[in-house]
């Protein structure tokens, strides 16, 4: 437990310090992130990440990652997506030069491993870059963290009902509507002093979309480890498991409240 606790407090002020830096500090620090996080999902499914697919897979998630106003792709002559799309089909072609030893099962998980990740960290980038992004990013977090802390809670007390037995046999139905009931508290009192949005109906809106779309998140990490077999993503925080164990929930975010329109 000390363990957990030094290393929570030392990474959480990391992290939050350079989020309140923004700019290029912050920009390598989602870089590394993100790369450690592909390569804990690459390492579940036996590709190395000292490896010609594995670094296929860590590129294919950079050029997703890359901020758009970070002119870091332009002297390359094709758009990212048909730059994606172009590795793509060399992941394909590999498959028959590796004499099917990198399968297309592999090539499939290393393309959706670069978009969930990559997309992921993207949108998280894009939303601390956008005007008063600093308050979205905290809003988000103190969401995420309130419905973390909120499902724990009432779900200890008050937990009755499996929400997800199979994937993630100690969550509950009555855990769930706890951490959306304490994010909505928590979320209500930030907005308060720092309102995001032009109404009380879009914060609120914001608000639930960002605290069951984190829980699905939640899960959607604990059937990777389920279906894997591996109890922590990786070892990168003592005490906390990896990278992805600690972001699984804010990457799931982001590009659902992009792609509603949030931002």
């Amino acid at each position: 437990m000390k363990q957990r606790v030094l290393t929570g407090v030392i990474a959480g002020a990391g992290f939050l310090s350079l989020i309140i830096i923004g700019g290029w500090p912050f920009a390598v620090l989602m870089f590394a992130i993100a790369t450690i996080g592909t390569a804990e999902l690459l390492k579940m499914k036996h590709i190395p990440i000292l490896s010609a697919k594995g670094f296929i897979g860590i590129v294919f998630m950079w050029i997703l990652l890359v901020p758009d106003n970070f002119a870091l792709l332009d002297w390359i002559p094709l758009h990212r997506t048909e730059l994606f799309l172009l590795l793509i089909v060399l992941l394909l072609g590999l498959t028959v030069l590796s004499k099917n030893k990198f399968s297309f099962d592999d090539a499939g998980f290393t393309v959706l491993t670069s978009v969930y990740v990559g997309f992921g960290f993207h949108y998280f980038m894009f939303a601390r870059f956008v005007e008063d992004g600093l308050l979205l990013i905290f809003l988000i977090l103190i969401l995420v963290w309130a419905t973390d802390s909120g499902a724990y809670f009432a779900g200890r007390k008050f937990g009755k009902h499996k929400l997800a037995p199979s994937i993630s046999p100690k969550k509950t139905v009555e855990g769930s509507a706890g951490g959306v009931m304490l994010a909505l508290a928590i979320g209500s009192l930030y907005t308060l002093f720092f309102p995001f949005f032009d109404t009380w109906a879009l914060s609120l809106a914001f608000m639930i979309v960002v605290s069951l779309t984190g829980q699905v998140g939640d899960l959607i990490e604990s059937a990777f480890k389920r279906h894997y077999a591996v109890k922590d993503s990786g070892n990168v925080l003592p005490g906390h498991g990896g990278i992805l164990d600690r972001f699984d929930s804010l990457i799931f975010v982001m590009p659902v409240v992009f792609l509603l329109g949030f931002f």
